[in-house]
């Protein structure tokens, strides 16, 4: 009788990873792969960090130095938080950040919850609408948005020059629905019943059934709103023209040519340190939470 077991066929065989020979070659291969990925990925930090270190004569210098020739001179960071005054600007960046994140929750997660689980009429309607914005490029909407945030209809504020100007638009993000309906899809509908045979309205279940659950999604489109508005630049540039209330990436910008080149990049490296720690927190949740949108049961 043959036999059932599915043939698996790899790169190297089994029988040659079996021999000593083959073992080796294949963690010399693989080792090698790891620390040249691994370098790629993290040369660009250490040369931002480096750089700061160094004088303005030794960046331009040719060919470049691989370390600071005056030793590690931690003084430039210094001038650059104090010449920047990147401490009014990282309290804005947060602030407009913290904001974003919290109306993405409130706004991007009940609409997921509503169209994947109370499944309302048109809901397939709605959804592809949503989904098509995606096709936009988002150069193409700046104007709408900047034209909507100027004179906010209905209300007529406006919302210039002050945080609403980032919050809301940040929470109107069909991707993260798109992501979170995925993952709320995935979530079986036997256990949601169960909780409305005892009681529980649909508010409940959310609050009590479903975001317990949904920590790993909620971890990707909390990484994905704050990140996004950290980076943002042409939107603040234009919704805060007032330099007062501008975010770290705009004003860094705005005074790159007035400064030395190591103040600049001591003020990339300390604009990027919050991005890089919330990454490396919330690492493990983005892979996590893209595939689980994709099991069912």
């Amino acid at each position: 009788m043959p036999d059932a077991t599915p043939q698996v066929r790899t790169l190297v065989s089994p029988h040659r990873l079996s021999r000593g020979r083959g073992r080796v070659i294949y963690w010399i291969v693989l080792a090698a792969t790891l620390v040249t990925f691994t370098l790629v990925f993290v040369f660009p930090l250490y040369w931002m960090i480096t750089g700061a270190l160094k004088s303005p004569q030794e960046l331009d210098q040719i060919p470049p130095t691989l370390f600071p020739a005056d030793g590690l001179n931690w003084d430039t960071y210094r001038e650059a938080w104090e010449l920047l005054d990147l401490g009014r600007l990282l309290g804005n960046t947060v602030l407009y950040a913290a904001g974003a994140w919290i109306f993405t929750m409130a706004v991007d997660v009940t609409a997921a919850y509503a169209l994947s689980k109370l499944r309302p009429v048109l809901g397939r309607v709605i959804l592809g609408g949503m989904l098509a914005t995606l096709m936009i490029p988002p150069m193409v909407l700046l104007l709408p948005t900047y034209v909507t945030v100027l004179d906010l209809p209905i209300l007529h504020v406006n919302l210039l020059n002050t945080p609403w100007a980032i919050w809301l638009p940040a929470a109107a993000n069909g991707f993260n629905v798109f992501l979170l309906k995925r993952f709320f899809d995935s979530i079986p509908r036997e256990l949601l019943e169960a909780a409305e045979m005892d009681g529980a309205s649909p508010a409940r279940i959310l609050w009590s059934i479903v975001l317990p659950i949904s920590r790993p999604i909620l971890g990707v489109v909390s990484i994905f709103t704050v990140v996004n508005v950290w980076r943002d630049f042409v939107w603040p540039l234009l919704a805060l023209p007032d330099t007062e209330k501008t975010t770290i990436s705009v004003a860094i910008n705005s005074l790159s040519q007035t400064m030395p080149q190591n103040a600049l990049t001591a003020s990339l490296v300390i604009a990027s340190l919050p991005t890089i720690v919330v990454f490396f927190l919330f690492q493990r949740h983005i892979m996590a939470g893209l595939t689980a949108g994709g099991l069912k049961g």
